[in-house]
């Protein structure tokens, strides 16, 4: 997959539970090859249903998931809200489990063990058992988990939330490193405006439910990411964009009108054409 060229596209994807309830209406995504996309929104606005939408674990009730051509591209890793570690095996146990289900043989798979947790910095944890692991430690045991099948995509359902202030700082830097050095493509959900402009190449912010895209801004920074960019004068002034569009969608259907700011990010307006009621 070329860098630059879109992975898949979300055309009017919609989602409805068997109790009615509508958890994503009408919503169109593209995601590009190589990008770190963050989803902002909050609680119960269909994040988490749309990365399953996109991991193929439902399907929309309206709309479609359309991927590339190139098959390669659907190789998928999905790391959770919680470690989710089997307590009775070893951190190396834990990490071969999808190659185990996967019938890959056991010498192809020592390999890519070792690998996955020389990139997630595991190493002399190999035969640790969950329980003498901290918390950002079992974070670091799901994403080797989601790594160890080699995914061209990467998704995310806020795994640092959890996690105390330092060791979310230490996990955001070196995903961002991670996903750099193996030219990986994220889509990272989250609750925080701040850990999405940092971790972010590119913000969309969705709607109150039912979910829909109110806002989709670019974020320039350094790639991948560091402290300096985290107290940048950039940093702030794009978190200030993005807590605006998120204040804007928080107050009721709207559409947003997306121009270039000649800096970080896009400048929020109503599309004075639509107004508030639409969406």
């Amino acid at each position: 997959m070329t860098a630059g060229a879109p992975v898949l596209t979300l055309r009017g994807a919609s989602r409805v539970y068997p109790s009615g309830t509508r958890a994503l209406d009408r919503l169109s995504l593209s995601v590009v090859a190589g990008e770190f996309l963050t989803l902002l929104g909050p609680s119960g606005c269909g994040k988490t249903t749309l990365l399953r939408l996109i991991a193929g674990l439902a399907e929309p009730s309206d709309g479609s998931v359309e991927w590339s051509p190139d098959g390669g591209a659907r190789r998928l890793g999905f790391v959770f809200q919680e470690p989710t570690l089997m307590p009775w095996s070893r951190v190396e146990d834990n990490i071969r489990l999808p190659l185990m289900l996967a019938a890959v043989s056991p010498a192809e798979s020592a390999g890519r063990v070792g690998e996955a947790i020389a990139h997630v910095g595991l190493e002399g944890f190999e035969r640790a058992y969950p329980r003498e692991l901290s918390g950002g430690m079992k974070m670091r045991v799901s994403i080797a988990r989601a790594l160890v099948t080699d995914p061209q995509i990467l998704l995310m359902d806020e795994p640092f939330a959890a996690l105390d202030e330092i060791t979310r700082f230490k996990l955001e830097n070196d995903l961002s490193s991670l996903a750099q050095r193996r030219r990986l493509t994220v889509l990272f959900v989250t609750h925080s405006v701040f850990e999405s402009v940092y971790l972010g190449s590119r913000v969309v912010v969705l709607s109150p439910r039912p979910g829909r895209v109110a806002a989709d801004l670019r974020v320039d920074g350094p790639a991948p990411r560091g402290e300096a960019f985290r107290t940048s004068a950039a940093y702030l002034d794009a978190c200030r964009q993005v807590s605006a569009l998120l204040a804007l969608a928080m107050e009721g259907p709207l559409t947003l009108s997306l121009s270039p700011s000649g800096g970080e990010g896009t400048t929020p307006t109503p599309s004075p054409s639509e107004g508030r009621g639409q969406g």
